[in-house]
């Protein structure tokens, strides 16, 4: 699941608004993994007030946005006037259920308050736009024993999950498995915030999968989030429906960019 939540700060010398981007990633799955968020980021040189009007409506923002997105997985809303209003933007990974959704999307919501209470996002972000410019990066520390037929492989998936992912009618999700041997499987899944146009979410993905070779070159399974887009594939099923012989572990490293 993917949290956005922004608002308009006026400047008394211009007549420019700036949007401010609160963000948190968390990725809603089966219960069997851990509730924390897979990445934050907060910046400490921006601020604003507790109990100040701007705090009050990021809360009232974050109701409307559980409220939202439970019966549709995605929403775009904001709250409040003039330099006080704030913009959000919540979405859950596109394979899970409504109940996970609804689930994902409150603890989400606690989660940004509590681990960014006081503090924005620098960054200008207008939602709908397409931002790279934060990435968190996860790989799996094992290789691949044939790096070349797997990488080949890889690719082809990846092209064909991130066709899928561009037609209208997928909403931004693709998803899809291969086989590289008699005995290795690979799964992949990517997905852009519904907010993006056909072209930035094609944009998106490309920049993402472009990252393998340099943070996940012949791991046995990679994850790259963006505020935009996420991507991920493995050697085991981790999106649903899961096969119930999926028993599989992996040991992750996680870089953080820039």
């Amino acid at each position: 699941m993917k949290l956005h939540v922004s608002y308009n700060k006026g400047e008394s010398s211009m007549n420019s608004t700036h949007k401010i981007l609160l963000l948190l990633l968390a990725l809603c799955i089966f219960s069997a993994e851990s509730a924390d968020p897979l990445g934050q980021f907060c910046n400490s040189d921006t601020s604003i007030k507790s109990g100040s009007t701007i705090s009050a409506n990021i809360d009232r923002l974050l109701s409307a946005l559980i409220s939202k997105t439970s019966s549709d997985g995605f929403t775009a809303t904001s709250y409040g006037e003039g330099q006080d209003k704030v913009f959000g933007l919540a979405q859950c990974r596109g394979d899970v259920s409504s109940t996970d959704c609804t689930s994902c999307i409150q603890d989400a919501a606690k989660q940004i308050r509590q681990r960014c209470p006081n503090e924005a996002d620098a960054r200008i972000c207008f939602i709908g736009d397409l931002d790279t410019s934060f990435g968190i990066f996860y790989f799996n520390v094992a290789n691949v024993t044939d790096p070349e037929t797997f990488n080949k492989d890889l690719g082809a998936l990846m092209d064909e999950v991130r066709k899928e992912a561009v037609e209208p009618k997928n909403e931004g999700l693709g998803k899809g498995e291969t086989k590289v041997s008699p005995f290795v499987t690979v799964y992949a899944l990517v997905q852009c915030t519904r907010d993006l146009a056909p072209l930035d979410c094609a944009q998106c993905l490309a920049i993402a999968v472009g990252n393998f070779d340099t943070f996940c070159s012949n791991r046995k399974g990679c994850r790259v989030l963006y505020s935009s887009c996420y991507v991920r594939y493995e050697i085991y099923p981790f999106f649903f429906p899961l096969n119930s012989n999926n028993n599989m572990a992996d040991t992750l490293m996680a870089i953080v960019y820039p």
